[in-house]
């Protein structure tokens, strides 16, 4: 077995190289279908349950395989590439320092959709940095929880969330500000069953097992939709997976339903006719937040009031072109074109700042997890809210 120390600079290494990190995000996403099947080939039931059996795992033959397997993603997430995308990732910067290249480089975390891709695909926030010496680094994650852990270890500077992620983050000491916010978007996530279950609604849901990645969105959606079927967060099994490993254990049957959000939602609805028991309307506002490590706020205002200013401009051409939206990111994001449309059109755009209620909202939110006993102690959500 490895040795803490190494692990712990194993980590510590991928949180302070960004390139590093989005690729090691790449790896596990490409690597959870492989992890679900193997668990399947190598699964036995006893007493009504699936365990591990140890002659699968001593099989040479299998351990060939997982390790060639492993290998060959390991080269192909750390062997640099041609392409555009990644090449659009790496800071350019002609300083000798490091502490000068990290002053003119804004670091960004995003996720699988949003604005941010949109103005990431667009380039336009380059080219208005640009006369100014400042390069921008793209940084990918999987989800909300994951971005805000990088910009806890001071590898990114800006990026955007859901609701719950940030409560998490405050909870743990992040140094994070809250700057501006999307409008509701409660159509954007939802409940899946698939489309032959017996589960008819959420009260059906008591003792069944369900899917969704921790301290996300959809950790306070799924709260809520449980409170307004009359059942509580304790009488379900929550299994908490990073949206490709749900995916993989939704359409093996692992997990009786998945909360989740678009495009994943969206995407997985489409290619597998699942069906929704509710999404997240009177229930979850489901807004996305921006979000800045308060050093790089206290810093560089000028920087932030250009991120938003783009982000504006870019929000109301996708508001009026929704197609045009789907064509630019679906290389982007491996995901088809009529599925982004349909994304991008039940999507509402508009960047707005911070106002005391959104930030009571954001309060009940934690509060709500303080009470289920997810967070170690109450929160102020004022003390990083910028309004």
């Amino acid at each position: 077995m490895p040795s803490p120390l190494f692990i712990s600079f194993g980590i510590a290494f991928f949180l302070r190289n960004p390139n590093l990190l989005s690729r090691y995000h790449w790896l596990l996403d490409s690597l959870s279908h492989y992890k679900y099947w193997f668990k399947q080939q190598c699964a036995k039931t006893v007493e009504g349950r699936q365990v591990q059996t140890a002659p699968c795992l001593r099989n040479p033959k299998f351990l060939l395989f997982t390790t060639s397997l492993c290998l060959s993603l390991v080269v192909s997430a750390c062997t640099p590439t041609d392409s555009q995308s990644l090449q659009s990732d790496r800071p350019v910067t002609n300083t000798s320092s490091n502490q000068s290249a990290e002053n003119k480089t804004i670091r960004i975390g995003y996720q699988k959709y949003g604005t941010l891709n949109i103005l990431k695909a667009q380039g336009s926030l380059e080219q208005r940095l640009k006369p100014q010496g400042i390069a921008v680094q793209w940084v990918q994650f999987p989800a909300g929880p994951q971005l805000l852990e990088a910009l806890n270890a001071g590898s990114i500077d800006y990026g955007h969330t859901g609701e719950a992620p940030p409560i998490f983050a405050q909870a743990a000491g992040a140094p994070l500000v809250y700057i501006a916010h999307e409008p509701p978007n409660p159509k954007g996530e939802a409940i899946l069953v698939a489309k032959d279950s017996p589960i008819q609604n959420v009260a059906s849901l008591k003792g069944k097992k369900v899917a969704l990645n921790k301290a996300s969105n959809v950790h306070f959606f799924l709260v809520q939709a449980l409170a307004a079927a009359g059942l509580k967060y304790s009488d379900i099994k929550p299994v908490f997976l990073p949206p490709a490993e749900a995916r993989a254990a939704f359409e093996q049957g692992s997990v009786d339903a998945w909360a989740i959000w678009d495009p994943f939602f969206t995407a997985a609805q489409r290619a597998t006719g699942a069906r929704v028991l509710t999404n997240a309307e009177n229930l979850a506002a489901n807004r996305e937040f921006y979000l800045a490590a308060k050093p790089f706020a206290d810093k560089h205002g000028s920087r932030i009031k250009v991120i938003l200013e783009e982000t504006q401009k870019v929000d109301d051409w996708a508001k009026a072109n929704p197609t045009e939206v789907a064509k630019l990111l679906s290389p982007q994001l491996g995901i088809d074109v009529p599925t982004l449309i349909e994304v991008s059109q039940r999507r509402p755009y508009g960047v707005q700042p911070m106002q005391p209620e959104v930030v009571a909202y954001q309060q009940q939110v934690a509060d709500t997890f303080f009470k289920l006993g997810l967070l170690p102690k109450k929160l102020e959500v004022k003390q990083v809210a910028q309004q």
